[in-house]
């Protein structure tokens, strides 16, 4: 496929006639040619290692009049589609299939395996819950992109068992990949005391700012509530697929910005050899799929680098795409709440999230803070995932935040 004609971006000169390189000069990296685009790049060779970021291939830098003008099918959806009947959404664990996740948690932590090497071959679930799991998948990849699994009795397990259970019924949905610069593939959405405005060094999660409407770098997100807020800590989501088509009629001129390149931070999460940001449009247009990739805190916190003259000032156009994009997802948004034992998914590749700030109980109360454990899942081409418009596309553990040899690790509580 020869690279597309591209419309003039008011943000990038990047060249699409010559290739992009993702330099990283660790020894345990292969160069190979990607069947697109037929130039060599870097990845990383060590399977157990996820990727890290990647700018956007050449070939999928396509000028606005080559997307679609409306999106169809089942990853379209509205919030009237949901509120109000939660059977379309809402999954119930049965006594059998908690009885089946415990007793696959107690075989694995008999086993003295770390967290790290959990898969489907050494947790084992009965083929009835597994086919339900690979259910539940084909439609967080393929569907409305979301579900809520209910009745976790996390209350009379320890972290360990809560969280080999969680990572474990994880592996029938994707590959866990590092989500952050420590390597952590169990990861923890808990305030830590970090200051929410920093936000070129601070990732939101670890405070209890409101995080707006964005996708992670994963293909699915998964949350596990162990402990919930005083207050807030709401969750909010919105079919990315429906946002298009509502601004495609109201303001077609943002979605054309939406479609051009884009500048995203890195916060410093960077491996040797890299620079501090890479470039995605916030919709691509890729294999006949509309792909959503946004955070507008990695958009907002590049003021170093523009003062440094690294990349350009975001434009008044942009600026404007960023207020009407945010209104949009509050104003087309599926409210719902996580009580303790609650298992959220999320496709970050047609649906966006977001949080409500919220405020912890008082140390004095001895009650403890809000705290939910986290997992980024891959789920490759090979096993009937998206193609996706970078250069890991085909790996099994393709996205994630990889800073160089970082080994993976779950931790069972936030560090």
């Amino acid at each position: 496929m020869a690279p597309a004609a591209v419309a003039q971006s008011p943000v990038s000169s990047l060249p699409i006639d010559i290739p992009i390189t993702f330099p990283n000069l660790q020894s345990n990296y292969n160069r190979k040619s990607h069947p697109d685009d037929g130039y060599t790049y870097t990845i990383r060779a060590n399977p157990n290692l996820t990727s890290g970021q990647h700018d956007i291939l050449p070939s999928a830098i396509l000028p606005y009049d080559a997307y679609p003008k409306e999106v169809r099918g089942q990853t379209v959806w509205e919030a009237k589609d949901y509120i109000d009947r939660p059977e379309k959404w809402v999954i119930w664990w049965t006594e059998e299939e908690i009885a089946d996740l415990e007793r696959a948690a107690r075989e694995f932590e008999e086993s003295s395996l770390d967290l790290t090497e959990i898969s489907q071959d050494n947790f084992r679930l009965s083929p009835a819950l597994a086919t339900k799991l690979g259910a539940i998948r084909e439609d967080l990849v393929n569907g409305k992109g979301f579900t809520l699994l209910k009745g976790l009795p996390v209350q009379r397990y320890s972290l360990k068992t809560s969280a080999t259970i969680y990572t474990g019924l994880g592996t029938y949905i994707g590959h866990a990949v590092s989500q952050n610069h420590k390597g952590h593939i169990l990861g923890h959405v808990k305030d830590l005391g970090n200051d929410p405005t920093q936000i070129d060094k601070v990732r939101i999660y670890s405070t209890n700012a409101r995080q707006y409407f964005h996708a992670d770098d994963s293909d699915i997100v998964g949350l596990l509530c162990l402990e919930k807020a005083l207050e807030g800590g709401e969750s909010d989501i919105v079919s990315s697929h429906h946002v298009w088509n509502v601004l495609q009629r109201e303001r077609p001129d943002v979605v054309k910005t939406l479609t051009e390149l884009w500048y995203f931070d890195r916060k410093g999460e960077v491996s040797q050899g890299e620079k501090g940001w890479f470039t995605n449009p916030i919709y691509s247009y890729y294999h006949g799929r509309l792909i959503s990739k946004w955070d507008p805190y990695f958009v907002r916190s590049l003021d170093r680098f523009i003062k440094a003259g690294l990349v350009p000032p975001l434009s008044a156009p942009q600026l404007d795409a960023i207020e009407v994009l945010e209104q949009a997802c509050q104003r087309e948004s599926l409210h719902m709440i996580l009580d303790v034992g609650d298992i959220q998914f999320v496709s970050n590749l047609h649906v966006f999230h977001a949080r409500t700030a919220y405020r912890d109980h008082a140390p004095e109360t001895g009650k403890k803070r809000r705290h939910l454990f986290r997992l980024w899942l891959a789920t490759p081409e090979k096993e009937g995932g998206w193609a996706l418009p970078f250069p890991d596309s085909k790996l099994v553990k393709r996205g994630g935040i990889q800073v160089d040899d970082t080994p993976p690790k779950c931790p069972l509580d936030a560090e």
